[in-house]
Parts: structure tokens; C-alpha cells; sequence
């Protein structure tokens, strides 16, 4: 059984999709604490449901682009058999994840949008690098940055992948002004894309459910 903290419809914030309407699944449950996480209010609230009425429920909203976010999905056990369902209904499934766990286990039809965490998180140590290695074409790699600490632990880090993987960089909203991001990623003609969170400009960024 899935621990399902929430379904909805809303725009996809943060990613090469950002900007097209997704259906989003949201699981309970993260083991991870980072400094800035946004979605603690999913750390334990949730309601049992099975894959198949998942689907269904994820299906029922229409639309052509799913994304299963947390908390941290990779911690069910039935995240990769409901990845498959749903790619096997035709749809383009994104699963967000933290980089701590094996992005190995999901169906090479998804596409991972993958953290690596920062110092600033305060959860560098749980990165798994060797999911650098394990990114399939599709996969996108994150950053969220609390300050040039985080960024020049990004642009190392990053160099090892942009050559084979869409990056991206993601100031923390209150903590790191984002046209500050900005004229250091021109200055060092960096290889990644500014992201900003769609979401949290569209609606109040404590709305829940967007």
C-alpha cells in the first residue's frame, strides 16, 4: 500500500517540464531533514491506497504528464511498479528524488529529477554518487543552493554530469537572491539552467496542493 499524502492537479515548478499542467502524486515519508525542505507537512500524514487506485485517481485528472514527488517516492516499495502502470497508460512519468537511494529501480521510461544535496541542506553525506553514474539519458539532475558555498560545491559536482544530463541550479527562496545566481552562472558560463520554483510565484509559497 501506498502512503499517499496527496493527489492534485497543478503546474510542474521545477524542471526542463516546468510550466505544463501535471498531475501530481505526493508520498508521505522522507529520510532526509534538510535544512530548507518545503514539504515537511508530508512527513507522516497520509492515507493508505493501493497502486491500482492510484493510477486510477492520477489517470482520472487528464493529463499527459504525471510527476510522483514526496517526501521521498523511492522509499515505497511500489513507486516503481506505479511508474510502470502509468507509463504503460501512455503517460510521461517524472519522479523527483533526493539522490540518496538507487535511482536504478524505476522503469527506464521515467525520467528522474534527481537533488544533489548541498552543504547547506545539511544532508551532503546522504548524496549516493554513485547515481551520477546511473542516469539515463532523460534524467535531470538538481541543485538548490543556499549561497556560493553550495555553488561552488554545484559547479564541481555538476561538471560531471552536464555533458549527459539537463542541470540545474535552484536558489533557496529568502536565503539566496536569485539575480545573484544569476550573474554568477553567466559570469562563469555555467552549463546549468536557473530554476526557479513556477509554483511558489504563481501561487503564496505556502500554499499547499499547487
Amino acid at each position: 500500500m501506498l502512503k499517499v499524502h496527496e493527489i492534485f492537479a497543478s503546474i510542474q515548478g521545477e524542471s526542463s517540464f516546468a510550466g505544463w499542467p501535471c498531475a501530481f502524486l505526493r508520498l508521505s515519508g522522507c529520510n532526509l531533514t534538510c535544512s530548507w525542505c518545503d514539504t515537511r507537512h508530508a512527513g507522516e500524514s497520509f492515507a493508505a491506497m493501493p497502486v491500482a487506485d492510484a493510477v486510477a485517481a492520477l489517470l482520472a485528472l487528464g493529463l499527459p504528464l504525471v510527476e510522483l514527488t514526496g517526501g521521498e517516492p523511492l522509499l515505497a516499495p511500489e513507486t516503481p511498479q506505479l511508474v510502470a502502470a502509468l507509463a504503460d497508460a501512455g503517460r510521461t512519468v517524472l519522479v523527483e528524488t533526493n539522490g540518496s537511494l538507487d535511482i536504478r529501480v524505476l522503469d527506464p521510461r521515467a525520467v528522474a529529477v534527481m537533488d544533489v544535496k548541498c552543504p547547506g541542506s545539511g544532508m551532503e553525506g546522504r548524496n549516493d554518487y554513485a547515481n551520477l553514474d546511473r542516469l539515463r539519458p532523460r534524467d535531470e539532475v538538481k541543485f538548490v543552493l543556499t549561497g556560493r558555498g553550495d555553488y561552488e560545491f554545484a559547479r564541481e559536482i555538476a561538471a560531471r554530469v552536464w555533458d549527459r544530463a539537463m542541470v540545474h541550479f535552484s536558489p533557496v527562496p529568502g536565503r539566496f537572491e536569485a539575480a545573484e545566481l544569476a550573474a554568477w552562472m553567466v559570469a562563469d558560463g555555467v552549463r546549468a539552467r536557473l530554476s526557479l520554483q513556477l509554483h511558489k510565484y504563481i501561487w503564496s509559497p505556502d500554499a499547499r496542493g499547487v
